[in-house]
């Protein structure tokens, strides 16, 4: 079983930056797309941003990009969400997910989760 563990999550002032960790368990096929989704207080989970291990191509909710940026670092196993200019409607849990599919945008094409990690932005 693939485990996903997500780190980086706290409290930040608006305008700050803040960045996500992301580490899976494994590299394979069945980790070959990583994504974030985030899931506001009392909303739907959305998605924010994924990556491609092999190519680093990337794909992320249209609203988000220019503030948000997903990377990887293929030498430690890692997926990074830098988010910057952040503000109050940023505020929820971020989720890190793995799946086969490389770029999905949607929550069914990911197999593995990890718990969440919470951020906040507040003054």
């Amino acid at each position: 079983q693939v485990q996903v563990r997500e780190s980086g999550g706290g409290v930040v002032q608006p305008w700050g930056s803040l960045r996500l960790s992301c580490v899976p368990s494994e590299r394979s096929s069945r980790t070959y797309g990583m994504g974030w989704f985030r899931q506001p207080p009392g909303k739907e989970r959305e998605f924010v941003a994924a990556i491609s291990w092999a190519s680093g191509g990337t794909t992320y909710q249209n609203s988000l990009k220019g503030r948000f940026t997903i990377s990887r670092d293929n030498s430690i196993n890692t997926v990074y969400l830098q988010m910057t200019n952040v503000q109050p409607e940023d505020t929820a849990t971020y989720y890190c997910a793995a799946g086969q599919h490389g770029l999905a945008r949607r929550e069914d094409n990911y197999d593995y989760w990890g718990q969440g990690t919470q951020v906040t932005v507040s003054s």
